[in-house]
C-alpha cells in the first residue's frame, strides 16, 4: 500500500526561525565527524524558549521513556511545538513500493540490503506535522565526516506513532499564525 504523497510545504516562519539553527547544528556535528544523537526540542513561541530532551532509541521501552520525557518537557514550558532530529534508516526510493514485502522478509528496514541512512526531522505543532527526510552522504572523501542536504518539509494533518501527540492540551484551541 502506498500512501498519498503530501505536498512540499515549509513550516511558518515563526517555527523556521527557531528550527533552522538547530538543523544547522545537527549538520555541523555530522560534518565534524560526530554522531547525531537523537534529540527533541520542546518549544514555546511566546517565550522563545526551547528545552532539549536527549532520546534513547535502543529498545521499545527506552523509546517509550523518551516519548514520556518529551511530553513532560512540553508540559513544563507550555510548548507550542516539538521538533525532533534523529538518524534513521529508510528504504531507497526505488524500493518504497516493496515496504511490506521487505518487512516480512527482513524484519526491519535496517536489516534489509535496501536501507539507507537518513536524517529525519519532524515538527509537531497544533496545526499539524511537518516532516523531512534527507539521505546522509559522505562529506568529501572522509570516512567519518558526513552531511545531509536542505530539508524539504511535507505537511501532514494526521500522523501516528510513539513520537506523535507530544504536545500538552491547550485551553482555547489552536492559535492562528500570521
Amino acid at each position: 500500500m502506498k500512501l498519498p504523497e503530501a505536498p512540499i510545504s515549509n513550516p511558518p516562519q515563526a517555527y523556521l526561525d527557531i528550527i533552522l539553527p538547530l538543523i544547522g547544528s545537527a549538520r555541523g556535528f555530522m560534518e565534524n565527524g560526530e554522531s547525531l544523537v537523537p534529540v527533541a526540542f520542546a518549544g514555546n513561541l511566546t517565550t522563545q524558549k526551547t528545552m532539549p530532551v536527549m532520546m534513547n532509541a535502543r529498545s521499545d521501552e527506552t523509546k517509550d521513556e523518551s516519548a514520556a520525557a518529551i511530553k513532560h518537557a512540553a508540559v513544563l514550558i507550555e510548548a507550542d511545538f516539538v521538533f525532533v532530529v534523529m538518524e534513521a534508516w529508510s528504504l531507497r526510493p526505488d524500493k518504497l513500493h516493496r515496504y511490506n514485502e521487505i518487512l516480512d522478509k527482513y524484519g526491519s528496514i535496517g536489516n534489509s540490503p535496501y536501507a539507507i541512512d537518513v536524517v529525519t526531522l519532524s515538527l509537531e505543532t497544533r496545526h499539524g506535522m511537518w516532516l523531512a527526510q534527507m539521505p546522509i552522504k559522505p562529506k568529501g572523501h572522509s570516512k567519518k565526516k558526513r552531511t545531509f542536504g536542505q530539508p524539504e518539509f511535507r505537511f501532514f494533518t494526521e500522523a501516528k506513532g510513539r513520537f506523535v501527540d507530544l504536545l500538552p492540551a491547550k485551553d482555547g484551541g489552536a492559535q492562528i499564525l500570521h
